[in-house]
């Protein structure tokens, strides 16, 4: 496999690139660019089977100007050649190291500065949280962690030695070792599976404003909310596809009727400006007015939820019923600003929605916005629907006759009823279409078109169909 040096090789034509060439051939010489001395910021290197960095004096010189390393889906397995990479890249800002097998331990080298990393991409590389958190302490800069698809059920650090999960401080630790806790929700598991179920206590990183575990295993709010503890000044955190069950754990809501005790769902997250959500396994409303509650929160996606299985509304009832519900959201699924003719319009319809439920049922937000735009009534239910049947009178030469229509019907059907009465083939039949107020104005209009149906033409109870034959 080649190595990371090799692949710049290939991709950018380092080195001595003199080709012999066979004298008693004619050939044309066309003018070649010398090699690069350097290669560009943006470096992609995207499955190139690259598992070594290569000579460190070359990489130095080739290297110095990368801003921007992706390295995804190559066969790197050792950081220390991950390290060994980035040590030569002083000005990388962004590294993407997705689908290589990077889940082994990590061991802090020496000596290392790496003062400018600010985003790093690992998803689907199987790392293991006290890996996480070696990179933490390397990465003191770091803004933007990507750690999607990771097979994580819990997450392994936290900040305090107990939890809402009931973590308690494990037996004493040995000298030089960290202290960590063991989870409660780890007792089923078996003594094999419990080393990897220890949450570690580790210092808080004040320094990720964006965090993304799309497509992990996590369930449970409680692991959601150590990673609050863990990244205090957090705006952005992506869940999608997580099969969250509720945004507060079990124990909590069995003790829910003692607010003073139970821990909010947004305490943690004090900053937090943009939430995806979609594709957990959520079910209540309760949960919709938690998020409520989040301080900061402005940017929501709540997608694909049961929730909205069982809701019996539009599409667009539910995202009335949503805005109404969360008055600090200014971006929901994605789209547009809400602008505040959409949200009085969502906030009316939420008062209506609940006029005929139970006052049992009725959220807290209901009586909130009552507050606001009064007890509105109910809307009146109008149908603009065109009456389906009407009298008509048809006229064929000196006869007349009142009949009742179906203005459902097409020309070309009403043709065909004809047929029997006034004796003259469809194929053959012409009909004009005399409106009683407007006659005097407007005259005939002949009925041409033999697929449109009579309530395009407004027709009503009193007016005349006069049949006349082609000739």
């Amino acid at each position: 496999m080649p190595t990371l040096l090799e692949a710049l090789e290939n991709k950018y034509g380092f080195g001595d690139h003199r080709e012999k060439i066979d004298e008693t051939l004619v050939s044309i010489f066309v003018p070649k660019l010398p090699p690069r001395l350097s290669v560009p910021e943006l470096l992609i290197l995207n499955d190139c089977n690259i598992d070594k960095a290569g000579k460190p004096e070359d990489l130095r010189q080739k290297c110095c100007t990368v801003k921007e390393l992706d390295l995804a889906q190559n066969k790197l397995e050792d950081w220390d050649e991950v390290f060994g990479i980035l040590s030569h890249m002083p000005r990388v800002e962004f590294v993407n190291l997705s689908l290589n097998r990077l889940g082994g331990p990590i061991e802090i080298p020496q000596p290392w500065k790496m003062d400018r990393l600010r985003s790093l991409v690992l998803n689907n590389t199987k790392l293991e949280w006290y890996g996480v958190e070696t990179l933490l302490q390397l990465l003191p800069v770091l803004e933007e962690l990507h750690l999607s698809l990771n097979d994580y059920t819990h997450v392994l650090l936290d900040t305090t030695e107990e939890d809402a999960n009931g973590c308690q401080t494990a037996e004493e630790p040995a000298s030089g070792e960290s202290e960590s806790c063991q989870c409660s929700s780890f007792s089923t598991q078996s003594s094999q599976d419990k080393k990897h179920a220890v949450c570690k206590k580790t210092e808080a990183h004040h320094g990720i404003k964006k965090l993304h575990l799309t497509g992990n295993h996590i369930s449970e709010w409680s692991e959601i909310c150590r990673v609050g503890r863990l990244f205090p000044n957090l705006e952005a955190l992506v869940l999608a596809d997580c099969p969250l069950r509720s945004l507060t754990s079990a124990q909590n809501e069995t003790n829910e009727s003692n607010s003073a005790a139970t821990p909010n769902s947004h305490e943690h997250f004090k900053t937090l400006t943009l939430l995806n959500l979609s594709n957990a396994k959520i079910n209540n409303w309760d949960d919709i007015d938690r998020l409520a509650k989040f301080p900061a929160l402005k940017n929501l996606r709540v997608q694909c939820w049961p929730l909205w299985e069982k809701c019996d509304s539009t599409e667009h009832e539910r995202r009335q019923l949503l805005i109404a519900r969360l008055p600090k959201i200014n971006i929901l699924n994605g789209g547009d600003v809400i602008g505040p003719v959409e949200r009085e319009d969502a906030e009316r319809s939420f008062i209506r929605y609940y006029l005929d439920k139970p006052e049992s049922d009725r959220p807290e937000r209901y009586f909130e916005l009552v507050a606001v735009h009064g007890k509105l009534d109910p809307l009146v239910n109008i149908d603009l629907r065109p009456e389906r049947r009407v009298k008509i009178t048809f006229t064929y030469g000196e006869t007349s006759e009142e009949r009742t229509v179906d203005v459902y019907r097409t020309v070309v059907d009403l043709k065909s009823r004809l047929e029997r009465i006034v004796g003259i083939p469809a194929a053959k039949m012409r009909l004009f279409y005399v409106d009683q107020d407007l006659r005097d104005l407007q005259g005939l209009e002949e009925m041409r078109y033999p697929h449109k149906r009579l309530y395009s033409y407004n027709i009503r109870s009193g007016d005349e169909i006069i049949v006349d034959q082609k000739h």
